[in-house]
């Protein structure tokens, strides 16, 4: 690895290290059981498209690999519903929630966790194949996210599946960092999409793509894209929702629900992208 990408990704793990993601999800002792339920609760509210992408009932009995899995909340629920998983992070305070977590709900025989940095999976998760390959949220915060994919080679198998959420270019989210954070001025994008893609600001790698380069980079790796959607406008006033008060902005709030849905599945955030190993 490069001395400046390696740098990168050392920033990323301290990023990562000191705000797991979504942690602030809930206002209960962290690592209990009311606090993970709350958290789990808050974070499927706001983002309701995840179960039904994720389709955790669907891999009952098969063998699910996560990577980038956070504090766990997606991770319990493949072993809830019967998957046996394997979760990589890299970042270990992130980790060490989720270990908890499966702890707490006694899916710890369900899980075997892995540090490390999924460019150099094979540095650090014992090679074996996989019916699914999951990643929602964590690919566009590395620099090299065409390095991974070529390690998801090694871990899939013809048939085996590859669900990935990434960051879409053409968002209402891009637009409003582009004009509240950037006063316009489109040739900061790149930076400015980093600094304020996350609920803390300033992180290190944060990449952006389009329905067409999201399945570009997936085929060009082996993996055959079935399904790309766009998902998700977050409506709620931020001031409100750090309170754990759920107040739309007013805009949104005029908008009726049909007309909302339209929005996102053009403009939304999340790219959704399912693949099949070809």
């Amino acid at each position: 690895m490069s001395p400046v990408c390696e740098r990168q990704i050392e920033s990323v793990q301290e990023f990562w290290d000191g705000r797991p993601c979504n942690i602030r999800h809930s206002s209960k002792c962290i690592g209990t059981r009311e606090y993970f339920d709350e958290v789990e609760a808050r974070k499927y509210f706001v983002e309701p498209h995840i179960p039904g992408f994720a389709n955790f009932e669907h891999w009952r009995g098969r063998r699910v690999l996560e990577i980038g899995c956070g504090i766990g909340t997606d991770t319990i629920n493949f072993a809830r519903h019967g998957a046996w998983v394997t979760a990589v992070d890299l970042s270990g305070k992130s980790l060490a929630l989720a270990r908890q977590r499966a702890a707490t709900f006694g899916m710890q025989d369900r899980i075997h966790f892995y540090e490390g940095n999924a460019e150099e999976l094979r540095k650090h998760v014992p090679c074996d194949t996989y019916d699914l390959v999951y990643s929602f949220g964590v690919l566009h915060h590395t620099p090299r996210p065409d390095r991974v994919l070529g390690e998801l080679r090694s871990y899939t198998r013809p048939g085996s599946i590859l669900k990935l959420m990434v960051y879409h270019r053409h968002s209402w989210k891009v637009l409003w960092i582009l004009m509240n954070y950037g006063k316009g001025r489109f040739w900061r994008l790149d930076k400015l999409v980093a600094d304020h893609s996350e609920a803390q600001t300033g992180c290190p790698v944060t990449l952006t793509y389009s329905r067409r380069s999201a399945r570009a980079w997936v085929e060009r790796h082996g993996f055959h894209a079935t399904e790309v959607r766009v998902e998700h406008i977050f409506p709620y006033q931020i001031s409100d929702y750090v309170r754990y008060r759920y107040r739309k902005v007013w805009y949104f709030g005029w908008v009726p629900q049909p007309a909302f849905r339209w929005l996102e599945h053009r403009f939304g955030w999340h790219v959704c992208l399912t693949a099949e190993r070809r």
